[in-house]
Order: C-alpha cells, then sequence, then structure tokens
C-alpha cells in the first residue's frame, strides 16, 4: 500500500486508521479464500494493533497475514506491516467470524 496522501496524517506518517483498514482488508481476504465460498462467508469481528514504527509519506508498505486459528466458527489472523526497508511498521490480530450462506 502507498503512503501517499490518502493514507497519511497532517506530518507525513502514515495513518493508524490505514493500518487498520490494510490489517481487516487483508485478514479478511485470507479467511474468505480458506472457505468453500458457496457455503460460508467470514467477515471481521475485532481488529486490534500496535504500532510500532512510523512509514512515511513516499514508502510502500507491505503486509503478511498469517493464520492464528482456523476453525468451524471463527478464524483468528495475525498480521505485520512493513516499511519498505523491511521494518516492522504495525503488529495486528483480526478475529472473523465464520458464518453459512443461507440460501
Amino acid at each position: 500500500m502507498p503512503v501517499d496522501e490518502n493514507t497519511i496524517q497532517p506530518i507525513g506518517m502514515l495513518n493508524g486508521g490505514a493500518s487498520l483498514a490494510l490489517i481487516e482488508t487483508l485478514g479478511s481476504m485470507a479467511a474468505n479464500l480458506c472457505l468453500d465460498r458457496n457455503r460460508f462467508v467470514a467477515f471481521g469481528q475485532a481488529v486490534t494493533c500496535n504500532h510500532i514504527k512510523p512509514a512515511f509519506k513516499g514508502d510502500v508498505v507491505t503486509a503478511k497475514a498469517v493464520p492464528v486459528h482456523i476453525g468451524r466458527t471463527s478464524q483468528v489472523w495475525d498480521v505485520s506491516i512493513f516499511q519498505s526497508a523491511g521494518k516492522l511498521v504495525c503488529k495486528g490480530s483480526i478475529t472473523m467470524a465464520v458464518m453459512p450462506i443461507q440460501q
């Protein structure tokens, strides 16, 4: 995700809300890819994060999601966001509820 005008605070740092949005987006995508999407859907139930180091305008951050728990009714994913230099910017967790699709 580029750190640009849409994702920065007035001082040019990556906004924490943008980090949370990236964690929720990546966790949701990962969770749904683990399901039979014709029968089930996963959606965010809780998301938390800790901001470790700033990323500044002009940088590009990348994120990696790792499953902690993939269960029948819930999933938990750890998501790490890194600067282009490889340093950890933010560490988060998202809990996903898994529900059957109503036919």
